[in-house]
């Protein structure tokens, strides 16, 4: 079996380089790949397209590369939490391109499985549509117009998992798993940091969810905030 481990999240990194597509998992700020992102702000590479849910927040996430304006394209879903997001993509400072939810999810899957385009009825007669094919289809019976997306092509992507052994399978925890699962197929080269990492066998093979094949690279990160975006509580 390989050992795809390495050290950290430096060596994990090291040949990402400006200008490259990287897709990052996480679902708000849940399961984000935390370290990566620290690791990603100290090593000063620009000019990226990130591929995510979201944008983090101001302070916290992908918000910490926006702060330091190394981000050149998002491609997100929301982006409703993040001040300075809002301040670049007014100013022009920062490319947006917003997709729907279920439609960012099916391209990052189709780029796991090796499927360059798919038919959508989501966006159709929207600005989603705008510079997009569209193709008249019948399908069950009925014939409407759907959208022609394609499928991503990102360098890297990396993504957290909760626990994950040396040969690179992982399990995520409860909503983690949302967009972390179908992009861990999806990147050219694949980084997965684990909260916890132990030997070939310790896991339970019906609990895996990305056999070892989808990843390249992983590593035990430290030190994880876990922050909460809205914490909202009931009165009593």
């Amino acid at each position: 079996m390989i050992n795809k481990v390495v050290k950290n999240a430096e060596e994990a990194l090291k040949d990402v380089k400006s200008g490259m597509t990287l897709m990052v998992g996480g679902f708000g700020l849940c399961g984000i790949p935390e370290n990566s992102i620290a690791q990603l702000v100290k090593m000063g590479v620009n000019n990226l397209t990130c591929i995510s849910n979201n944008a983090g927040v101001d302070d916290f996430g992908l918000g910490l590369l926006l702060q330091t304006k190394q981000i050149k394209k998002m491609i997100a879903s929301y982006v409703g939490e993040n001040d300075e997001f809002e301040r670049q993509m007014l100013s022009g400072e920062l490319e947006v391109e917003l997709v729907p939810q279920g439609t960012l999810a099916t391209r990052c899957m189709m780029a796991g499985y090796g499927i360059p385009f798919f038919p959508t009825p989501a966006g159709v007669g929207t600005e989603v549509a705008i510079g997009k094919e569209v193709r008249s289809i019948t399908f069950r019976g009925e014939t409407k117009d759907y959208l022609i997306e394609n499928a991503f092509e990102s360098d890297f992507a990396i993504v957290k998992a909760w626990k994950g052994d040396t040969a690179g399978n992982l399990i995520y925890r409860q909503t983690a798993r949302n967009f972390n699962l179908p992009m861990a197929m999806a990147g050219k080269i694949t980084i997965a940091e684990v909260e916890e990492l132990v030997e070939v066998g310790e896991l339970n093979p019906d609990h895996i969810h990305t056999p070892g094949i989808f990843v390249n690279r992983v590593f035990k990160g430290e030190k994880y905030e876990k922050r909460i975006e809205q914490r909202t509580v009931r009165k009593k």
